[in-house]
C-alpha cells in the first residue's frame, strides 16, 4: 500500500492526526488529509501531507478529497463527549451526510478499502443499565436503540457501509471504537472525553490550589478507555483484514469514574474534595467491550493498562495547561498551510 494514496477524513482530529502520523512513521508516502478545522486547529499537522480544509458534508468536497485515492479512512464526524452529544443530537446526526457523501464517491471511483469509524453508541440502552455491565457482544446492537442522535446515526452509517459493499462492491470494513483517549486531543471546551476532563479538572485544581472536583453524575457509572496507540493498531488491522461486520475496537478493562479520578488523583500526587452533579449528562451506567471476536479474527486485542495510557495523556495536558496552550497544534517545521 505504500504507494497507492492514502485518505484520512476527520485527518484534524485526535484519532485522525494520530493514524496520519503513524502512517508517515511506517513509510506511506503519498497521504491526503481533510478536515472542516482551519488548519491552525488542527491537532496535529505534517508538512509531507496533503492538507485540505473541507466540509465532508457536502457531496463535491467528498470527491475532491477521494479522487485518485486507493484507501479511505473515514474518521470524520461532527461530535464529543456525553456533554456534546446529549444536546446536539441534530448536529450529530447531520454527519450521516459525510458518510453518504465519501461512499458515493468511494463507489464512483472505485476506492479499493473503505474503512467507517462507528462507536459503541450503537448498542441498545437496555444492555447498559447496569455499572456491573456485561461486555457487549457485536449482536448487542440489535434490535436496536442505540444512544439517541450520535448512535442512531452511526448504526445507519453502518448499514450503509453493509450495503455499498453488498450492492456496488465496495469494500468496507466497519469498527465499533470504545471511548478513545490519549496525548494531542480535546482536553476543554465542551466536546472533550472523561479521561480527558478528568485530567483537566485535576490540574486545574492542583495549579489554583482549590482542591475540589465535580464529577459527572454519582461516579458508580463504568467504562473501559481505549489508549490511542491500540486504536491506531487496531484499525489498521481491520482495514486490511476480511473481517465483514461491524466489530468492536476497545479495551475491557473496566473503571468506575470515581475509579478513573482516583487514578488520576494518583498520577498528580493529590487527593480532592469530591462534588457530583446528578444533573450532569452521563451517558450509560455501564459500558465494556467483548473482544471475543476480535481475537478470533486478529489474535489480539487492545492491551495498553489503563494507568500506562492515563499517566501519558495526563503528562501531556498537564504540559499544554502550564503553557497555556489549549488544542496546540503539534507542527512539523516547514508547513504551509495556503
Amino acid at each position: 500500500m505504500q504507494t497507492k494514496k492514502l485518505v484520512v477524513c476527520g485527518g484534524g482530529g485526535f484519532i485522525g492526526g494520530h493514524l496520519i502520523a503513524d502512517l508517515l512513521k511506517q513509510g506511506h508516502q503519498d497521504l491526503r488529509s481533510v478536515d472542516i478545522k482551519p488548519f491552525d486547529e488542527w491537532y496535529q499537522v505534517f508538512p509531507k501531507v496533503e492538507n485540505l480544509q473541507l466540509d465532508l458534508q457536502d457531496k463535491a468536497a467528498c470527491e475532491q478529497s477521494l479522487r485518485g485515492a486507493a484507501i479511505v479512512y473515514n474518521l470524520a464526524a461532527d461530535m464529543g463527549g456525553m456533554g456534546f452529544i446529549e444536546n446536539n443530537r441534530a448536529l450529530c446526526m447531520l454527519s450521516v451526510l459525510i458518510n453518504t457523501h465519501l461512499l458515493m464517491a468511494a463507489r464512483k471511483f472505485g476506492i479499493a478499502r473503505f474503512f467507517y469509524a462507528s462507536s459503541a453508541c450503537v448498542y441498545a440502552a437496555d444492555k447498559q443499565v447496569s455499572a456491573d455491565v456485561i461486555p457487549l457482544k457485536e449482536s448487542d446492537a440489535y434490535p436496536a436503540m442505540p444512544e439517541d442522535g450520535y448512535g442512531w446515526e452511526k448504526l445507519f452509517s453502518e448499514r450503509m457501509c453493509r450495503h455499498f459493499r453488498e450492492d456496488f462492491g465496495v469494500t468496507t470494513r466497519v469498527a465499533r471504537f470504545h471511548n478513545v483517549y490519549g496525548p494531542h486531543g480535546t482536553y476543554d471546551g465542551g466536546r472533550e472525553k472523561a479521561p480527558a476532563a478528568i485530567c483537566r479538572k485535576v490540574i486545574q485544581a492542583k495549579m489554583s490550589g482549590k482542591h475540589e472536583i465535580e464529577i459527572w453524575g454519582d461516579g458508580h457509572q463504568t467504562r473501559s478507555f481505549m489508549y490511542i496507540d491500540d486504536c491506531l493498531k487496531g484499525t489498521q488491522a481491520i482495514l486490511n483484514s476480511d473481517i465483514l461486520e461491524p466489530i468492536n475496537l476497545g479495551s475491557n478493562e473496566l473503571v468506575t469514574i470515581n475509579g478513573l479520578v482516583d487514578m488520576v488523583e494518583d498520577i498528580a500526587g493529590i487527593k480532592l474534595k469530591r462534588s457530583y452533579n446528578l444533573k450532569a449528562p452521563k451517558g450509560v451506567n455501564g459500558r465494556n467491550s467483548d473482544n471475543a471476536l476480535i481475537r478470533k479474527y486478529l489474535k489480539w486485542e487492545p492491551n495498553t493498562r489503563l494507568r500506562d495510557g492515563m499517566e501519558k495523556t495526563y503528562a501531556w495536558i498537564y504540559e499544554q495547561m502550564v503553557n497555556g496552550r489549549p488544542h496546540a497544534a503539534k507542527r512539523e517545521p516547514g508547513l504551509a498551510t495556503a
